[in-house]
This record gives C-alpha cells, sequence and structure tokens, in this order.
C-alpha cells in the first residue's frame, strides 16, 4: 500500500459526515462502524437484533458482529445515501507455467511480458499449463458506495 493509499483510508475513516465500514476477516474480528453522530446511533445500528453492538472508546467506533455486514451497508444507503467500504483483498495476477518457462521474447500472455521467462518462484498456484495464479499480500481497499440514481 503506497502512502497515498493510506493517507485515502486515514482520511475516509477520520471524516465525520459519511458513515464508514471497516470490514475485517480475521477469525473473531468483528466490523467496525462509524456513524455520522445521531442520538439513536446505538438502537440503529442494533436494529432489534438480539445481539448488541459495542462502542470501542479507544477508537470512537461500534463493533458489530460480521453477520451484519450486507445489512449495515444497505441500511447506510438507504439512510445516508453513501456510505465508505473499507475491505481486505488480495491482488491477483494471473499468467500461465507456458509464459513463465518460455524461451524467447514474443509474450501472449495477460501478464503482457511481466513474467515472460521468469520461472516459477513457488508462489504460483498452476491448474494447467495454460494458466496460472498468485495472489499478492493482504491490503485493504477504500471505496465509496452511493446510491444509484437510475431505476
Amino acid at each position: 500500500m503506497t502512502i497515498q493509499d493510506e493517507g485515502r483510508l486515514k482520511a475516509a475513516w477520520n471524516q465525520k459526515t459519511i458513515p464508514v465500514a471497516l470490514r475485517r476477516d480475521g477469525k473473531g474480528e468483528r466490523v467496525r462502524v462509524r456513524l455520522p453522530y445521531a442520538d439513536d446511533n446505538y438502537a440503529w445500528l442494533r436494529n432489534g437484533r438480539r445481539i448488541r453492538p459495542s462502542w470501542n472508546s479507544a477508537l470512537g467506533c461500534w463493533e458489530s458482529p460480521k453477520a451484519w455486514f450486507n445489512d449495515l451497508v444497505n441500511r447506510c444507503l438507504r439512510r445516508w445515501g453513501l456510505i465508505y467500504v473499507i475491505q481486505p483483498y488480495r491482488e491477483q495476477e494471473i499468467c500461465a507455467p507456458a509464459c513463465m518457462n518460455a524461451i524467447g521474447h514474443e509474450c501472449q500472455c495477460s501478464c503482457m511480458g511481466a513474467n515472460h521467462g521468469q520461472g516459477d518462484d513457488g508462489g504460483w498456484f498452476s491448474t494447467s499449463e495454460a494458466f496460472a495464479a498468485r495472489w499478492g499480500d493482504r491490503e485493504l481497499a477504500c471505496r465509496l458506495m452511493t446510491v444509484s440514481s437510475e431505476k
């Protein structure tokens, strides 16, 4: 992640006017939520469920079960019209063993020559001579979701 990307993530997380949901993927980790201030945020977030959201005073955010994530995003879109969603991802790179093990300079693979003739460093998952994939390091992505004006 670049310093610029990290700065955009922090700016989205720290602003106060648009809801933010940070989906974490570790075992037992909860979704972290920041909402624009309203007296009814606890009740709105709980939404009549048996499980209660908890307030993390050190981080200044709510924490809710992962199972609430999709509903939370949909409800934020209905209430505020937009939401920042921050979530982990791993970029996938696609190539082929035939390309990685090629001799010569002509490459017709989707890697556009980035892996041509480089060999397999052990990080690739090959399913056939024509397809291999590997995943990059876990990073965080941030996107601003808005309600579509088209129906």
